[in-house]
């Protein structure tokens, strides 16, 4: 099943699509917004089903889908908290900071709580006042989950992932460091999050999701040009059950909230960092991790950062090729 929030109003109006991200339901009867859904998830999820399969069976009235039209599936959440699952990715983006990774990061997860009050649609602008801040992509898989009692193991919190979404965690590398060194944590130089058009029930991505991990490439493209492609099940050091437990270990989750991978980074081959996409690599999912490669290459960056006017596209296929989320397809704009 594939959800959707068109705009209108705080927390939009669910839809449901079909698998092929053309044509889009009413599911009012149901829920108003995916938030209402979730509130009762147990109860909403059956007949939100029973709209999906009418709307495949062409048994439903319906209207075509637009992603242009979207908010993001849940315009605001009771929470969001992003991990840093591929560790891979936050050894490289501390390098190039300077700094080291301590041996916990091997064994207890990067997590921050972030905004969750206004999130912007798949195609709705990044904006930003400065290119000096450092503006980035970061191109993850997250998760959203019903109600998760405090305290919950990975072995509890598994049950609880009821949709997943594909996710750009904006960013402002240049205001980061100077921000974390105040000894707390992101607030400014954190963008406003994107989200992909749907959210999709497990099944959707059939044996592609073995229940800890989604085995499937994170394609992101800058300015039409294939970025990155690294895949979402290899080098996850800390899966999506381990991460929602570790977000429970001193108080419950309630439904709704978002657990986000952090972004999805594979190591070579030979075990070093990754490669460009030109040079027979999968390439990256921020501009950070590419940049850090070639400082240590190279003795400097190379690759800017996002000016305004580019554009970023993620998305995610099955293994025929097909769209599963729709792209998060967004400009970066001056404000």
């Amino acid at each position: 099943m594939k959800l959707a929030s068109l705009k209108g109003g705080r927390d939009g109006r669910l839809v449901v699509v079909s698998r092929d991200l053309s044509r889009a339901a009413d599911a009012s009867a149901v829920a108003k917004t995916l938030r209402e859904a979730l509130d009762d998830w147990s109860a909403a999820e059956p007949r939100l089903q029973e709209i999906a399969d009418s709307l495949e069976a062409g048994r439903i009235a319906h209207a075509p889908f637009d992603p242009k039209n979207c908010a993001a599936p849940l315009p605001r959440a009771f929470g969001w908290a992003d991990g840093s699952a591929y560790v891979n990715h936050v050894a490289l983006v501390r390098k190039s900071r300077g700094a080291e990774v301590p041996a916990t990061f091997w064994t207890d997860p990067l997590m921050y709580r972030g905004a969750a009050d206004a999130f912007i649609g798949p195609c709705d602008p990044i904006k930003a006042a400065d290119t000096a801040w450092g503006i980035d992509l970061e191109a993850e898989v997250a998760v959203v989950v019903t109600d998760v009692p405090q305290g919950a193991k990975p072995e509890e919190t598994a049950k609880a992932i009821k949709l997943f979404m594909l996710v750009d965690d904006v960013s402002l590398r240049n205001l980061i460091p100077g921000e974390l060194a105040k000894g707390f944590g992101f607030l400014q130089s954190k963008g406003q999050t994107a989200f992909s058009p749907v959210a999709v029930t497990p099944d959707e991505l059939g044996s592609a999701f073995d229940g800890k991990r989604v085995h499937l490439p994170l394609v992101s493209h800058i300015n039409g040009k294939l970025f990155g492609k690294p895949n979402a099940g290899i080098d996850m050091t800390f899966d999506f059950p381990t991460l929602i437990s570790h977000a429970v270990k001193t108080r419950p989750l309630m439904g709704g909230t978002i657990i986000g991978s952090g972004t999805v980074s594979n190591r070579d081959a030979d075990g070093g960092p990754g490669k460009p996409v030109p040079d027979g690599g999968v390439g990256y999912s921020c501009l950070a991790e590419i940049r850090t490669v070639e400082t240590i290459l190279h003795g400097a960056p190379k690759t800017p950062y996002l000016n305004f006017g580019d554009r970023v596209r993620i998305e995610m296929n099955d293994a025929q090729g097909r769209s599963i989320f729709g792209a998060i397809d967004h400009e970066v704009v001056k404000v």
